[in-house]
């Protein structure tokens, strides 16, 4: 771990917050780009507050000054912080992603068309029979139905915590098949029925403990639980999924027509 000193001339005292493993295969500048994003998201550096210069926060991690400077891109890049030409370094308000409801689609094509990169970390994947969720796809207690569990990221930020069943009577195909990137376009590219159109319900909650480990909450937080139901044209419930998406990077736009 590294070192932490306190910082010269007035400069915030943020490395007590800020813990650098040099044995892990995580790059130092990655590291601290994740854990000063984390403190910024969670307000506990909140929006005006002074970084320490490259020069000062180098010397009191003992890194080189090459790991703040791509922390810092990092950092400006989110839009989370501003530099000026005389070194100083200010935290900005974090912004949310805006994102809308307009049509079915799945996280992989909206992070796509937000300019980001997808990318999915599966915590479980498993054929289950579950009563409650066979009654709601209308099928017998014992079909086997998949559960995917997994954690959705957008450029590597981990933004949502998914929990889906998917209806193998009508999906047969998904049992076998990669479900490493998009569900959707499988279903859409290799199965028989096809995705048309779903029902939403959106309601606020607090963070559980596979979501505080994995958005890096240090207590449970605001979130978007959404709960989505698929069909295809013909009516048939192919999917139900609850996704729960971090409230600090997440603002949704829902379009109404009088």
């Amino acid at each position: 771990m590294s070192s932490l000193r306190p910082l010269k001339d007035n400069v915030p005292p943020i490395t007590n917050l800020i813990r650098l493993d040099k044995h892990s295969p995580i790059p130092l500048y990655a590291q601290l780009y994740q854990q000063l994003e984390s403190l910024i998201l969670q307000q506990e550096l909140k929006p005006g507050t002074q970084l320490p210069t490259e020069a000062a926060f180098s010397e009191a991690l003992g890194v080189s000054k090459i790991t703040i400077k791509r922390s810092y891109m990092e950092l400006r890049n989110r839009k989370l912080i501003t530099s000026n030409r005389k070194g100083g370094t200010t935290v900005l308000t974090p912004g949310r992603l805006d994102t809308h409801m307009f049509k079915l689609r799945g996280f992989t094509d909206e992070m796509r068309e937000l300019g980001m990169t997808p990318s999915t970390r599966i915590l479980n994947r498993s054929i289950v029979n579950d009563r409650g969720i066979a009654s709601m796809f209308g099928l017998n207690s014992n079909t086997p139905l998949l559960k995917l569990e997994r954690i959705r990221c957008g450029d590597e930020k981990p933004l949502s915590h998914e929990v889906a069943w998917y209806n193998l009577h009508h999906l047969p195909e998904l049992a076998s098949a990669d479900l490493q990137g998009s569900v959707y376009h499988t279903i859409n590219q290799q199965c028989r029925h096809r995705l048309d159109w779903c029902e939403q319900t959106v309601e606020a909650v607090l963070s559980n403990a596979v979501e505080n480990q994995a958005f890096g909450f240090s207590t449970p937080q605001p979130c978007l639980l959404i709960k989505r139901r698929s069909y295809s044209q013909d009516g048939i419930l192919l999917e139900y999924v609850e996704g729960t998406f971090r409230g600090d990077a997440y603002a949704y736009r829902v379009k109404m027509k009088g």
